[in-house]
């Protein structure tokens, strides 16, 4: 069957604009995913240097980073006493990992005096989140995979040597201001649930 000289065009002119369509909507989605690549890459840097701050146990080193994370920033500082405090040694670093555009989880495992105090075969996985606007960070939130008994230990601390609360932990992972004492305190109050009645690792 002939096709008409003027459908003919009319069928190449449809053809070259779903071609050049196709292209620009290509072009565009690449653009955007080596946009959106570049971010995740640049703050998958700035999530790392802050991994690498909280282990220094220097608060002057973490503490700039936490510039706009006002909420975040009193609890993580804490954190990094205690952490200093309770001896942390890192055993496994992953590395970060963009879960969003804009968030990023960080998992260590560590080795600390806290559980070693319990007489538990067990390393702690901590997970930092960490939440950006752009390229500013905003939150820092931590997580950790503790056994049921940590907190047991805590409360048994808490209720057996009320003092602690009120002295070396005062702003327990608040804003206090001796959050490596307070580590130390209660690293001291778990030996002691240790080897007291209330002590079963069946959990």
């Amino acid at each position: 069957m002939m096709i008409e000289p003027k459908r003919m065009k009319i069928r190449l002119l449809a053809l070259v604009l779903v071609c050049f369509l196709s292209a620009c909507t290509d072009t565009t989605t690449s653009a955007l995913t080596t946009d959106v690549s570049s971010s995740n890459a640049e703050n998958l840097e700035a999530a790392e240097a802050i991994i690498d701050a909280f282990y220094t146990f220097k608060p002057d080193e973490l503490a700039p980073l936490l510039t706009n994370a006002k909420e975040s920033a009193p609890t993580l500082l804490f954190y990094q006493g205690w952490a200093e405090g309770g001896n942390y040694k890192i055993i496994r670093r992953a590395p970060c990992v963009a879960e969003t555009e804009s968030t990023i989880r960080c998992g260590i495992t560590v080795e600390d005096d806290p559980v070693l105090a319990l007489k538990l075969d067990f390393k702690v996985t901590d997970t930092f989140t960490i939440t950006f606007d752009g390229d500013e960070v905003t939150t820092v939130e931590t997580s950790s995979n503790d056994k049921p008994i940590y907190g047991r230990a805590y409360e048994w601390v808490v209720k057996e040597s009320p003092e602690v609360m009120t002295g070396p932990c005062l702003g327990f992972f608040t804003d206090g201001p001796t959050p490596g004492d307070c580590a130390r305190a209660m690293t001291e109050g778990y030996r002691r649930f240790a080897v007291s009645d209330a002590f079963t690792t069946t959990d």
